[in-house]
């Protein structure tokens, strides 16, 4: 097993579980998905792939079908991509993705999180390169032989699969498979995975830290205070460090 799958599994015990967030973040994705490829799921690639995240987190399909009419009236302002980067206390690199139709409140916001904590805001560049930007799909993983879909899929660049294993809330384990590859290969993956009928439970991209810095609890607690602010403001659609995740 990879850094993907260590990453997964580490990402899996923290966050994104309150649902008033989860709703929040894919709500713009549909807005900007619509904006981009207009609100029709079978010719919007995009916006499929949205759709079916919105379905894994159980969002109900009258939100989904709201959302889409609200992105597709002219006058519902855009959301822009903003990306952030800077550091934390101790030396960990923190790279948060942001969402927003309000750019200097944003920046503003993302600012006074990093000074209350002792961080440091950086500039354009700063840390990103300490990052891999992937792609990644959950599928579902019935009949599935991994090996022949890692060679069907070595064209696109893939570079882990694996099972994963999730519980839901009766307490019964689900199988899935994971696909990673570099960011570009999003499109080439989730046109072979329709074409050749595999379910997409859910997709995405995820920036992967190519090093990790071990801290003790008394220092993680310090980063924490930072990531915790960050992930609470509804423009924050990903955050990202280079902090070793704890099991705890």
């Amino acid at each position: 097993m990879g850094r993907a799958f260590e990453f997964r599994k580490a990402r899996k015990m923290k966050r994104w579980s309150a649902m008033s967030k989860a709703f929040t973040r894919i709500g713009k994705d549909i807005v900007m998905a619509v904006k981009e490829g207009g609100p029709d799921p079978d010719s919007n690639s995009r916006l499929r792939a949205v759709i079916q995240n919105a379905k894994a987190v159980n969002m109900p399909k009258d939100n989904v079908e709201r959302a889409i009419k609200r992105a597709s009236d002219k006058s519902q302002g855009d959301y822009k991509e903003v990306l952030f980067e800077g550091y934390a206390q101790h030396g960990i690199a923190v790279l948060i993705e942001t969402a927003t139709d309000n750019n200097t409140r944003t920046v503003a916001n993302v600012r006074s999180y990093f000074n209350k904590t002792d961080g440091s805001l950086g500039t354009s560049g700063s840390v990103v390169f300490m990052f891999d930007h992937t792609c990644n799909f959950k599928i579902k993983g019935d009949n599935l032989d991994l090996e022949e879909l890692e060679l069907e899929l070595i064209d696109s660049g893939v570079d882990e699969i694996f099972e994963d294993t999730d519980v839901d809330e009766d307490g019964v384990e689900h199988t899935s498979v994971m696909v990673y590859a570099p960011f570009e290969s999003f499109g080439s993956i989730q046109a072979y995975l329709e074409a050749n009928d595999i379910e997409i439970i859910s997709s995405g991209f995820e920036r992967i830290p190519q090093v990790t810095k071990k801290l003790t609890p008394e220092q993680a607690e310090d980063v924490e205070k930072l990531l915790e602010k960050l992930e609470e403001d509804d423009d924050v659609q990903n955050v990202y460090h280079t902090m070793e995740e704890r099991a705890d």
